[in-house]
């Protein structure tokens, strides 16, 4: 098992990443104002799928692949850069509408909430990257087998981001008749979020393989 110290760490850095505005969150929460509650968390569980996904394949070194060629890495990140960049003319254009917004939409089924969600992760290159480059820094070999203390850090990870995204989407509702009943804010909220949205796009576009 990891030190108690390591542990602590971790989970600092793991809360703080998913508080971070990105594809996951955009997703979650639109997905949520567009289809309800049940909708945000199934499509919660796709992206806890994700994470799973790249957590096993830091944790068998199979990552290290896609970092080693430029172009499987550069792929992922632009996609994911393009993918933020549309959300934030969305949000940035001429009589835009907030991402957050409700709108009416088609439901979709189960199955592509659950795929999407699990899409959406996996175009999002910063979680290979922080897992190859946060979990080494918390492995101690004195502490015992290094595969077991991986997999302790990537499910404290992975169990910290499925309780902030589950607590977003069951107060999305509320966060979204608040901003109906105060356009002022509602316009305010658009124009950062897709100043946001754009900055991190860019910064995706600019990132360097490391």
């Amino acid at each position: 098992m990891p030190e108690l110290t390591a542990m602590i760490g971790f989970s600092a850095l793991a809360l703080g990443m998913v508080l971070t505005p990105g594809p996951n969150m955009i997703y979650l929460i639109s997905r949520t104002l567009c289809q309800g509650s049940r909708a945000g968390l199934v499509s919660l569980g796709g992206v806890a799928l994700g994470f799973v996904v790249y957590m096993l394949c830091a944790v068998l070194g199979i990552t290290a692949i896609v970092m080693a060629v430029p172009y499987a890495y550069d792929a992922l990140r632009i996609a994911g850069a393009i993918y933020l960049g549309w959300l934030a003319w969305q949000a940035l254009r001429p009589n835009g509408r907030n991402v957050f917004q409700f709108r009416e939409l088609p439901p979709d089924s189960p199955r592509r909430l659950f795929v999407m969600g699990f899409l959406t992760n996996l175009l999002n290159p910063k979680a290979a990257v922080l897992y190859l480059s946060l979990l080494p820094q918390f492995i101690n070999p004195a502490q015992g087998p290094v595969l077991t203390q991986a997999l302790t850090l990537g499910t404290t990870q992975i169990a910290i981001s499925l309780t902030v995204n589950a607590l977003i989407i069951l107060s999305a509702g509320r966060a979204a008749r608040f901003l109906g009943d105060h356009p002022g804010w509602s316009m305010v909220q658009r124009r950062l979020m897709g100043t946001v949205l754009a900055g991190l796009a860019l910064h995706m576009l600019r990132e360097t393989r490391r």
